[in-house]
């Protein structure tokens, strides 16, 4: 196995815009995307696996095992300036980079069958400092979008400060104006730690999203939805650590008494 997505249900959508939320900095995609789908109670209808997670399992209280993956959902507009939407959100990200570039390209790939043609992407962009009211900041694959969405209070102008998107939020929207899709990557200015989820970064991204989409959710329970979430995320982060450190343990062989250690590759 290498990366496969595994459809249960048909998803009811016509013309969905997607929008993604794996981990990463400060959680922000995360966090968003997974309190959007709790909100608008959407219908889970896909899972995709893959070999290019960390090989590990997490165990839970009652004895079974939690598989590391990703989780499709679907939502059907309630009115007539409202879109169907698709949210994708995960455990975790590919250890690797050409895991990175396999995993994108079998979710753009799946996204095309599903008719997709505009998608977001949400995540973090490290400021280094706690911001009582983070500002989103935009970046798209083409420059129609920035002409669209600047009104909703993303700014655009910040090629400074973005050198570069690294993992699934950025590669989704790099490569998916080859598989015909417009699309938007949403960055919450916050502090960056690796484990707390930022719930004001989320908010704020929150916040434009929504307006976006013509959605109306009540984001009061957002901060205490972060407390639940806290314990798994420490969970997984120790988890993956312990994996990591066994791997590079395995990988590194003791060398023998005639030969003479001249590196470590």
């Amino acid at each position: 196995m290498v990366t496969r997505i595994l459809q249960y249900k048909k998803p009811k959508v016509k013309n969905p815009v997607f929008i993604e939320g794996l981990p990463g900095i400060g959680n922000v995609g995360r966090v968003a995307a997974g309190y959007l789908v709790e909100e608008l109670k959407a219908i889970k209808f896909a899972e995709l696996i893959s070999s290019h997670f960390m090989p590990l399992v997490l165990t839970r209280e009652d004895g079974t095992v939690h598989v590391l993956k990703a989780e499709f959902f679907y939502w059907k507009a309630r009115r007539k300036n409202q879109r169907d939407l698709i949210i994708m959100i995960g455990d975790s990200q590919s250890i690797d980079p050409e895991g990175q570039y396999e995993i994108s390209e079998e979710i753009l790939k799946y996204l095309k069958k599903l008719k997709v043609r505009e998608i977001f992407t949400l995540g973090g962009l490290s400021v280094g400092e706690e911001l009582e009211s983070p500002k989103v900041i935009g970046i798209a694959n083409n420059s129609l979008l920035i002409k669209k969405y600047r009104k909703f209070g993303i700014e655009f102008d910040t090629g400074t400060r973005v050198g570069s998107i690294i993992g699934i939020a950025g590669l989704l929207i790099g490569l998916g104006k080859y598989y015909g899709m417009k699309g938007v990557c949403l960055l919450g200015e916050t502090m960056g730690l690796p484990i707390i989820p930022d719930h004001k970064s989320a908010e704020s991204v929150l916040k434009v999203l929504v307006k976006i989409l013509n959605l109306k959710i009540d984001l009061t329970k957002l901060e205490k939805r972060i407390e639940s979430m806290k314990e798994f995320m420490k969970k997984m982060k120790e988890a993956q650590t312990r994996a990591l450190g066994q791997l590079l343990a395995s990988q590194i062989k003791a060398p023998k008494k005639e030969e003479k250690l001249t590196y470590i590759g």
